[in-house]
């Protein structure tokens, strides 16, 4: 019984620790991609500021592809039922999908990083798919999660905080192509506008991910309608 208790509570001082690192990697990151956009600033501070943003940028990814793993885990570990093939995906998903964001970053322009980012968007789609249909149907349908209201309510969020960091992704070719610019040949007005207008359109979808991140903590402190 001690183990477990010890087990409990090292996964729940993780689950923990991805909520601090992912929502304080994203205030880094907000915060040195205004430097970034600034044109005040001299090329080399903004490249500067780019390397930092790209950089802490990697933390909430990591995160986020981790936290279906740890929260599954203590999940587990509180009592919440699950079907007898779930728990080993759920254990085998964190680090594949940890492996797959460190992948395309470092093989970012490469062939391989290339067609590993199609498959890491494609992935991402069907995971909102797969916690939708697969939350729906444990609480509506066979009921096993109708006693954790309050776990519905996280893995729903978490379904629409990956959607959010793809909604990102839609919005940032502006950015992509104006720090292209800054990056190759030095700024222009035409490059500074079109990164801050990447960056205006990308913000208030990094304001809910702020949201929904600090929502989802709550929710899991206060376990609202939790019984069973």
């Amino acid at each position: 019984m001690e183990e477990v208790g010890l087990a409990y509570g090292l996964v729940k001082f993780l689950h923990l620790l991805l909520f601090v690192y992912w929502l304080g990697g994203d205030a880094g990151v907000y915060y040195s991609s205004g430097f970034v956009i600034d044109p005040k600033l001299s090329r080399d501070a903004r490249l500067t500021a780019a390397k930092i943003f790209i950089e802490l940028d990697m933390l909430p990814r990591y995160c986020l592809a981790l936290m279906l793993t740890v929260g599954g885990v203590l999940a587990y570990y509180v009592g919440v039922p699950h079907l007898s093939w779930q728990l080993p995906l759920i254990i085998v998903l964190g680090p594949l999908w940890l492996w797959m964001v460190w992948a395309v970053h470092h093989y970012q322009g490469k062939p391989f990083g290339i067609k590993l980012a199609k498959i890491d968007l494609y992935f991402r789609w069907f995971m909102i798919a797969a916690i939708v249909v697969s939350v729906s149907y444990a609480f509506f349908v066979d009921g096993r999660l109708q006693p954790y209201p309050w776990l519905a309510a996280k893995l729903y969020i978490f379904a629409t905080l990956i959607l959010a960091g793809l909604l990102i992704r839609l919005k940032l070719p502006k950015f992509t192509d104006g720090f292209r610019t800054l990056a190759t040949t030095g700024p222009t007005p035409e490059s500074d506008q079109q990164m801050l207008d990447g960056m205006r359109t990308a913000r208030p979808y990094v304001w809910y991910i702020w949201f929904g991140v600090a929502a989802s903590a709550l929710i899991g402190v206060l376990k609202l309608g939790a019984g069973g």
